[in-house]
């Protein structure tokens, strides 16, 4: 396949701005379905859709624990990649907000975790 088509798949992935937010996130550490559908204040489903669109491209990996299904960035680089997209943009006179992202636990998050105030994260 041509380097160039698979370059493209690759960002054509971050072209979403809840898929880029998930990546945001991630980019403290892994995180369960459950904290970023909080964060988010997105439904399970929608924000799973976006997971498994982040997870074919390469983007994120996850691992189940019991029921409780954990993401993370499948590459550090991955958070350069984000900074250097906001730098661009800053460059270019675009002023950005972009929200502040929760420590675990998170408020109002359902996992056992949050529940007992402990970090979601094993």
């Amino acid at each position: 396949m041509n380097s160039y088509k698979l370059q493209a798949d690759l960002f054509k992935a971050l072209a979403h701005p809840t898929r880029l937010h998930i990546l945001e996130i991630l980019s403290q550490g892994e995180a369960c379905v459950c904290h970023i559908t909080t964060i988010l204040k997105k439904r399970q489903p929608y924000v799973s859709q976006q997971l498994m669109l982040l997870r074919e491209a390469g983007w994120v990996r996850d691992r189940k624990d019991g029921v409780m299904v954990y993401y993370r960035l499948a590459d550090d680089r991955i958070t350069e990649v984000i900074a250097l997209g906001r730098s661009i943009l800053e460059g270019m006179g675009v002023q950005l907000d972009p929200p502040e992202i929760p420590a675990a636990p998170v408020k109002g998050c359902p996992c056992p975790h949050c529940n007992q105030g402990e970090p979601c994260t094993p």
